[in-house]
C-alpha cells in the first residue's frame, strides 16, 4: 500500500529551475505555490460580541446593563417557564413591542439563539428581587 508524502518546504527568495529539478530527480512533483506579502492593515480593532442584556459604558472600559435588553430578557425568562413554544414565545415579544439588537422583529430561531444568554444570566435574575416581585400573585 502506497501512501502520499508531503513536505513544506519555506523559502527565503526566488526558487531557481535547477532547485526544482534536483527535487524532482529524487522523487518529489510540485504540486502547489503558496504566494504571502505584507500589506498595511487597518488600526487593529477588538473585535468582540457584547452579550445580550449589556452594552459599552460611555467610558467604553467597561460593560453595562442595558435596561432594555434586560427586560426583554426578563419577560423572555417569564414566557419560557410558562413552557411557551418558541414560535408563541416570538410572537409575544413581538406583540409587546420588543425587538432584537438589531431592530428586527423575533423569530423562533432568534429566541432559540437566546438561550445560551438566557442559560447565563438565569441564576442572576432569579435571585433578584424583581423576578421574586414578578413572581408574586396579584393580590385581589
Amino acid at each position: 500500500m502506497k501512501k502520499t508524502e508531503r513536505v513544506r518546504q519555506a523559502v527565503a527568495g526566488a526558487v531557481s529551475e535547477s532547485e526544482i529539478q534536483a527535487q524532482a530527480e529524487k522523487g518529489w512533483k510540485l504540486v502547489a505555490v503558496e504566494w504571502e506579502r505584507e500589506v498595511e492593515a487597518a488600526e487593529d480593532k477588538l473585535s468582540v460580541e457584547v452579550p445580550f442584556g449589556l452594552r459599552v459604558s460611555p467610558d467604553t472600559q467597561r460593560l453595562e446593563e442595558d435596561p432594555d435588553e434586560r427586560e426583554t430578557l426578563v419577560q423572555m425568562m417569564e414566557l419560557i417557564v410558562q413552557e411557551g413554544s418558541y414560535s408563541k414565545i416570538a410572537q409575544e415579544l413581538n406583540r409587546r413591542g420588543l425587538r432584537t439588537r438589531e431592530g428586527e422583529k423575533w423569530t423562533p430561531i432568534s429566541v432559540f439563539e437566546m438561550l445560551p444568554r438566557l442559560i447565563e444570566v438565569g441564576p442572576h435574575l432569579f435571585r433578584s428581587a424583581e423576578w421574586d416581585r414578578r413572581r408574586q400573585p396579584v393580590a385581589r
